[in-house]
């Protein structure tokens, strides 16, 4: 099984480790939270800025859009990130949607103890944003506001620039494994025929 895809939270799965022990009131322990909450198929992304002129970051699957008006969107971040601290305060912040060709970007961006942008291509905005080269997108945020929920904080990004390369599909992380999307043509309803358009409810 694959480690989850972030150092700074939001896993939705992955390896259970030595604190996944039954939750002290009888509730539900991490394991089975983790393996469920993976049965969710997510993107992964990149938050990143310049840190003392240093590129510094990293991979989040807990990424998602908010608002149009005004442009949200958020990630969630473990209490327990040793990076996290290092972003919260910069002037900006670059998210990036990894392409199914960054599988081993992810993994360097989620692992702790080395130089997680070595051999990596990325640029800086001016304001100093940290944007991977040839992801699926990218958006320019400032930090807009935290909430404490339990042992993340969701933070709410504000989208001041982005842009998308749709031609780039998406890195998606699955019940602990990165995956990719199939072409549409080869997807199909149980009856053989493709699938309808899915509404979004109100």
């Amino acid at each position: 099984m694959a480690p989850p895809p972030d150092e700074g939270g939001g896993e939705p799965a992955g390896a259970p480790d030595a604190s996944d022990a039954p939750d002290s009131t009888g509730a539900l322990d991490s394991t089975e939270l983790r393996r469920v909450f993976g049965a969710f198929p997510s993107g992964v992304t990149a938050v990143a800025a310049l840190v003392d002129g240093v590129p510094a970051g990293l991979a989040a699957s807990s990424f998602t859009s908010v608002s149009l008006d005004p442009p949200l969107v958020s990630v969630c971040v473990a209490h327990n990130s040793t990076t996290w601290p290092l972003l919260r305060d910069r002037a900006r912040l670059g998210v990036s949607v990894l392409g199914a060709h960054q599988e081993r970007a992810c993994r360097q961006l989620a692992a702790r103890g080395t130089d997680r942008f070595a051999g990596l291509g990325w640029r800086a905005t001016p304001d100093g944003a940290v944007l991977i080269d040839d992801a699926s997108a990218w958006f320019d945020c400032t930090v807009e506001n935290h909430i404490r929920a339990g042992d993340h904080d969701i933070v709410l990004l504000r989208v001041h620039e982005l842009d998308a390369d749709h031609a780039v599909a998406p890195l998606v992380f699955h019940t602990g494994r990165f995956r990719r999307l199939e072409s549409a043509q080869a997807v199909t309803e149980p009856s053989g025929r493709l699938p309808g358009k899915v509404k979004e409810s109100t």
